[in-house]
């Protein structure tokens, strides 16, 4: 309903940031990864997501659109809401949520305040189960797709993270192309971030 707010930054807390549009201050809750370095009285944008309750409805804003692709991908985990997304989130940048995702790293969820092990292997076990049912190419397809734009044992590993974050089989391999295969697979993911949120 609402894409982005932009506007001036007139108050920030911690996972609070309000940004004034037209007269008007929009709360966005956010991350703590999305408000550091911001400055007050300067302008903004921060890419949003209306959550809407039975009891509340609550505006969440994010300064890239990675960070908010991976809010709400966790919003469909089961036994995970906002507040414990904004936790995640305000732990870890988007890319090395989906890189602990994609390595079954449990023990790094688990290290972010409020997230047990049983959350932790939820997200994993539910976030992994998307991907596989939103892959729509066979084998030979997917082989195909990402021989055809990038290569390196990272490869499939950083199509995957990128998943993870909302984006499809072939924007990522097609955001990884031509990236050196010795590159680590964090360092793919960042690279491909960039251009994937200035082609959006």
């Amino acid at each position: 309903m609402i894409y982005s707010v932009k506007g001036e930054l007139i108050h920030k807390e911690i996972n609070l940031a309000v940004i004034e549009c037209a007269g008007v201050g929009y709360a966005c809750r956010t991350t703590s990864n999305s408000t550091d370095g911001l400055k007050l009285n300067t302008e903004v944008v921060f890419f949003t997501h209306l959550h809407v309750r039975e009891d509340a409805v609550e505006l969440f804003g994010f300064a890239d659109k990675a960070e908010l692709n991976c809010f709400k991908m966790l919003l469909t985990v089961s036994g995970v809401g906002a507040k414990s997304a904004l936790s995640i989130l305000s732990d870890m940048t988007p890319q090395n949520f989906a890189l602990s995702v994609v390595a079954d790293d449990v023990k790094r969820l688990t290290q972010v305040s409020g997230i047990g092990a049983k959350t932790a292997q939820r997200i994993i076990l539910e976030l992994k189960d998307k991907i596989d049912k939103q892959q729509s190419f066979t084998a030979t397809e997917w082989n195909n797709i990402t021989s055809k734009h990038i290569s390196g044992k990272s490869s499939n590993s950083a199509v995957s993270a990128l998943m993870v974050l909302g984006f499809s089989a072939s924007e990522s391999a097609q955001a990884l192309s031509g990236l050196p295969a010795e590159m680590e697979t964090s360092e793919q993911i960042k690279q491909a971030l960039k251009k994937l949120s200035s082609g959006r």
